[in-house]
């Protein structure tokens, strides 16, 4: 057997061979070697116990009686090589002929015993009935074996070992197929979750690459677009901007070297993670923005970097830092105002841009990717986020971050 083959079924080779076709789910309708076995045996069975059933009541057959008994017999007989396919249809025409027949007593208890097996309870009961009334009629036409009381009640032992048999049988494979779907449907579920964290990983990796670019590459944007605008510029001027592009570039290319770096060598025992940026940092990345020409009011009010939990400081620290890039991107030359407060147990984050002014490096169209993961982070740490234009025509940038995050 091929390993794509196990991997279908979830059932080695060997072991499948030893297994019924129905138990691997055999959809192309083929025995297995087991099958093969059983349905020789059987078939074997049958015949024997049909012989010595035939011989126990020789007496009573004539010779044209004999011929057609061991005739309807063998046919009976041989059906058991369906029985799977059909075992109603075997079943009631082996009952039916067994009632005139004693050389298909023997196929007839097997295809019992596969009734209980394969079919309805339904279909049970009609096929012990159909058995009682023919193995009432059986005594009558050969008396040689005994009395019609011990025959009959012979035949309902008979009867009632091979329905027990088959019931038990019933349900070891039932059972085998319940853990089968029970390991599959947690093999499933945990394809799903594998799925799930792919995904969440997927999405923390584009936050944090955003993150660490978007505002760093805003800012050489501005800069050069501010040489692009003035030709006029001193050498002086042209070689301080040049000065802060090199060094934004070089601040950048050290932040996207750190988050490969993590992405890397994540899952690794003793990797020490960078560390990310909270409320404190805030006022460099206000001064950065004001260097860079945008006109910023920062209202820190009664929020404390030091009184704030490390993970709602980083979520408030990520709010500016894209409300700003937004802003350097879409509304340059408008001031923008930063107000940080505390209310109950919530960090409250405000980034709101006035009117758009015609800047010298124009309006930039975004794919609001960036806004996005954005409003993952924070619903990660259990808050809220708000944007859009208000009744004034701003961008307001607001969220709702819980102070235990």
């Amino acid at each position: 057997m091929t390993e794509s083959a196990t991997h279908e079924t979830g059932v080695p080779g060997w072991q499948r061979r030893l297994l019924p076709a129905e138990l691997v789910e055999a959809v192309d309708g083929r025995r297995s070697a087991r099958d093969w076995v059983v349905d020789v045996l059987l078939v074997g069975a049958a015949f024997l116990i049909g012989g010595l059933s035939l011989d126990s009541n020789w007496q009573d057959h004539s010779t044209l009686a004999a011929i057609v008994d061991i005739a309807f017999g063998a046919v009976v007989c041989l059906s058991l090589w369906v029985r799977r396919e059909h075992p109603i249809g075997v079943a009631v025409g082996a009952i039916a002929i067994s009632s005139f027949s004693a050389f298909a007593g023997g196929a007839a208890l097997i295809a019992i015993f596969n009734v209980a097996v394969r079919s309805s309870r339904r279909a049970l009961l009609g096929i012990v009935g159909t058995a009682l009334i023919s193995m009432a009629i059986t005594p009558l036409l050969y008396p040689s074996p005994g009395r019609w009381v011990a025959q009959f009640l012979f035949g309902v032992l008979l009867l009632a070992v091979a329905i027990g048999w088959g019931l038990f049988a019933r349900a070891r494979r039932e059972l085998v197929y319940s853990l089968r779907e029970r390991a599959e449907r947690l093999e499933s579920e945990q394809r799903l979750r594998v799925d799930q964290a792919r995904e969440a990983e997927r999405r923390r990796i584009a936050r944090e690459m955003h993150d660490v670019l978007a505002h760093r590459l805003s800012l050489l944007s501005v800069h050069a677009g501010a040489l692009e605008f003035r030709p006029d510029a001193s050498p002086e001027e042209v070689s301080e901007a040049a000065g802060v592009i090199r060094s934004t570039a070089q601040t950048a290319l050290e932040e996207l070297r750190t988050v490969i770096g993590v992405l890397r060598d994540e899952g690794e025992e003793g990797v020490v993670q960078p560390p990310q940026p909270t409320l404190a940092e805030l006022p460099a990345l206000i001064d950065e923005s004001r260097a860079a020409g945008m006109h910023i009011r920062l209202n820190m009010g009664d929020a404390r970097a030091e009184q704030l939990p490390a993970g709602a400081g980083r979520t408030a620290y990520r709010v500016v830092q894209e409300g700003l890039t937004n802003a350097r991107k879409h509304a340059p030359g408008a001031a923008v105002d930063v107000t940080i407060s505390t209310d109950d147990d919530l960090l409250l984050v405000g980034v709101v841009n006035k009117h758009s002014v015609t800047g010298p490096t124009g309006a930039q169209s975004g794919s609001g990717a960036g806004l996005v993961g954005l409003a993952e982070r924070v619903s990660l740490a259990g808050g809220e986020l708000e944007y859009g234009a208000d009744e004034n025509g701003d961008f307001v940038l607001r969220a709702r971050i819980p102070c235990s995050a």
